[in-house]
């Protein structure tokens, strides 16, 4: 399979080009970013594509499967505009150019609680986002609402707080469909789901995570 990746620079986005490296599933990896990463690697190829201007490179975006683990806080946007474009316009374009030229799967990193009748706005802009995906008709649709995640040297103190409470009380037997997810284990779960899972629509909700191919 031929794999594209967007958010390939994300704290997820990292780990999974690295295991799609890996797999001999998967025979090339096509990341599109903002700056070159420097990553070497025979199966590699990076684009280096300005986000303001998606159409310009249509016919780059060509493969099996789309991997698109973009996001980001509304503190790191500095606005809810801001946040919409990467949370939900670029990932919504890419997917739009990517059926057009006949990609087959997409495999999105969406949110616990993502719904488009929600009145939190994050929660709200991914459930527009999954919707919009899913009147493209992909054969495969692949959806993971994974809820707190642990980022390798994380300086967001909140996201760093919540963990170490959720892991105290998931110790005691309390909140364990809450437990926190290292996002190089969830990597691995997003690399295994185009094989792993039949045409058509799957949503792996944050309790099935954890169990969902068992490594």
């Amino acid at each position: 399979m031929k794999a594209l990746v967007i958010g390939a620079t994300g704290s997820t986005g990292e780990f999974l080009v690295d295991e799609l490296l890996a797999d001999k599933n998967y025979e090339s990896v096509t990341i599109f970013v903002r700056r070159a990463t420097n990553k070497k690697h025979p199966k590699l190829v990076e684009e280096i594509v300005d986000f303001s201007n998606i159409d310009n490179y249509k016919d780059l975006i060509v493969g099996d499967v789309i991997f698109s683990c973009l996001g980001t806080t509304l503190k790191a946007a500095g606005s809810k505009a801001n946040q919409k474009k990467i949370d939900f316009d670029i990932p919504a374009t890419f997917a739009k150019l990517a059926r057009e030229n006949g990609v087959s799967s997409f495999v999105l990193l969406s949110a616990y609680g993502a719904t488009s009748k929600s009145k939190v706005f994050y929660s709200k802009i991914k459930g527009e986002l999954e919707d919009s995906i899913a009147e493209l008709n992909f054969e495969q649709y692949i959806i993971f609402r994974p809820g707190l995640l642990l980022r390798a040297n994380s300086d967001r103190f909140g996201e760093y707080a919540m963990a170490k409470i959720l892991k105290a009380v998931n110790s005691i037997g309390l909140f364990k469909k809450f437990k926190p997810l290292p996002t190089d284990l969830l990597a691995k779960k997003l690399t295994k789901a185009p094989k792993a899972l039949p045409k058509g629509t799957s949503i792996i909700e944050l309790d099935k995570i954890f169990s969902f191919a068992n490594m």
